[in-house]
């Protein structure tokens, strides 16, 4: 039985937003994040932070969703924050050496107020 995907925006404020993924991050899943994503940095919130608390599942294509989402953020002078990043994922992201990429917080709340601190700074 697989858990169902749900991606939810609960915040935007100026270029910050958060994007909320819940359930199995996969190939099915990935390609909606990654829209979902872009579109939020076409509406002017280049600097994402990724919850994952609710993520349960991670494959490869969640992978490589982030890593094209980070990308595009680069490419739009935005950034992509991870939060609460679940164990096995946050193995994957080590092994690929993303974690040195990709700033990571232990929760959303945590993650955003680092952003909104660096955004007033810059």
């Amino acid at each position: 039985m697989t858990d169902a995907f749900h991606i939810d925006v609960p915040h935007t404020d100026g270029v910050l937003a958060v994007i909320a993924l819940s359930g199995e991050f996969d190939i099915a899943a990935a390609p909606a994040v990654r829209a979902r994503a872009l579109e939020l940095i076409a509406a002017g919130h280049p600097d994402l932070v990724a919850d994952l608390s609710r993520v349960t599942f991670c494959d490869s294509s969640g992978l490589g969703a982030l890593v094209g989402i980070w990308r595009c953020a680069k490419d739009a002078d935005g950034s992509l924050t991870l939060a609460a990043i679940p164990d096995r994922l946050s193995r994957l992201l080590s092994v690929t050496g993303m974690d040195t990429l990709l700033p990571a917080y232990p929760s959303a709340e945590a993650a955003l107020a680092a952003r909104q601190g660096n955004r007033t700074t810059a």
